[in-house]
C-alpha cells in the first residue's frame, strides 16, 4: 500500500521544512522561526510525507490567538500541486482549530493567487478585507480571508466529509492512501479513501 503520511512536525524534520519554504516562497521563515512553532503550545505545524523517501511534500501552520486560528503558512511542493495535498493540510489545520475550541479561522493570501483563493473559498473562507502592499518582495496586496462557525455542531460532520473527499481526491490523483498520523484523529490509521467503487 502506498501511503502519504500527515503528522505533526518535530524538530528533526525542520531542515526539510526550511528547504520547502525556500522552494515555495523564497525563504519566508528561518529554521529558528519554525523551531519556535514546534516549541509553542499555541502553534500547530503539520507536514505531509512520502514515506518511501521521507520527502516532505507539504506543510502548514496555525497560531491559536484567543478564539481564532490564524493560518500562517501553507505550502505544497511544486511537483505535487493540484493533487489534493493542500486540501489535506487545510483540513488538518481546521480540524486542529476545532479541537482547540477556536471559533474562527483567518489568513492572508496574495491577491493574485487565484488557485489558493479558490481552495480557501471551497472550504468556506470569505474575503474580509485587504492589506495594501503587504508582501514586501513585490509590494502586492494581501486579501484577508476568514471563516467562522468552527464550533458549530455540524462542523465536525463537515470536517469528516471534507477529509473523506480529500482522501478520495488524493487517491485518484496520485494512487496514495492518506494516513493521518495524529493521536487525536485515528492515529496510524489510513484515512478511508478511494479505491473502492462509489
Amino acid at each position: 500500500m502506498n501511503l502519504l503520511i500527515l503528522n505533526r512536525l518535530t524538530a528533526e524534520k525542520l531542515n526539510a521544512v526550511v528547504e520547502l519554504d525556500r522552494l515555495c516562497f523564497g525563504g519566508l521563515w528561518t529554521l529558528e522561526g519554525y523551531q519556535r512553532e514546534v516549541d509553542s503550545s499555541h502553534s500547530d505545524l503539520f507536514g505531509l510525507f512520502l514515506p518511501f523517501s521521507s520527502l516532505l511534500v507539504g506543510f502548514g501552520c496555525l497560531w491559536s490567538i484567543v478564539d481564532e486560528a490564524h493560518i500562517t503558512i501553507l505550502a505544497v511542493h511544486p511537483e505535487h500541486q493540484r493533487q489534493g495535498l493542500g486540501q489535506a493540510i487545510l483540513v488538518a489545520l481546521l480540524w486542529s482549530a476545532n479541537q482547540r475550541g477556536l471559533e474562527r479561522a483567518s489568513l492572508e493570501v496574495r491577491a493574485s493567487n487565484e488557485s489558493a483563493i479558490a481552495l480557501y473559498q471551497k472550504f468556506g473562507f470569505k474575503t474580509a478585507g485587504r492589506r495594501r502592499k503587504y508582501y514586501q518582495d513585490t509590494g502586492e496586496d494581501a486579501l484577508i480571508l476568514w471563516r467562522g462557525d468552527l464550533q458549530a455542531p455540524e462542523f465536525t460532520n463537515t470536517l469528516a466529509t471534507w477529509q473523506q473527499e480529500t482522501s478520495d481526491l488524493i487517491f485518484q490523483s496520485t494512487g496514495y492512501q492518506l494516513q493521518l498520523d495524529l493521536p487525536e484523529w485515528g492515529a496510524g490509521e489510513p484515512a478511508p479513501c478511494g479505491g473502492s467503487p462509489h
